[in-house]
């Protein structure tokens, strides 16, 4: 098996996928533990928001008693962010897969 790092990525975002998909069909599942985490990359806009970075939520963040949406900047941020950061991981990973085989043709 070949460790790279965009099949690893590939895998990390269907896996991702597969466990966004049952919020499609089950009421609360997104308030469940599981659901929660799923929704924690949407949910740190708000952290960087907090954080400082401008533009990121509709009306800049003035909602009234409501949570903002995030703006049109505020998803590609957000998408390049989590998505860089998986990328990153899945670099790792597959460094550490290739280094594990190396080891592995050294000691046969």
């Amino acid at each position: 098996m070949k460790c790279s790092t965009a099949g690893i990525f590939g895998a990390m975002l269907v896996v991702y996928g597969l466990v966004l998909l049952p919020a499609l069909f089950i009421d609360g599942y997104l308030d469940s533990p599981v659901g929660v985490l799923v929704l924690l990359p949407y949910l740190s806009i708000y952290l960087f928001h907090a954080a400082g970075v401008p533009g990121l939520l509709m009306n800049g963040g003035a909602c009234g008693w409501g949570w903002c949406a995030p703006t049109v900047f505020g998803w590609v941020f957000l998408a390049g962010v989590w998505a860089g950061l998986a990328w990153g991981v899945a670099h790792l990973l597959a460094r550490l897969c290739a280094a594990r085989r190396r080891s592995e043709v050294l000691t046969d």
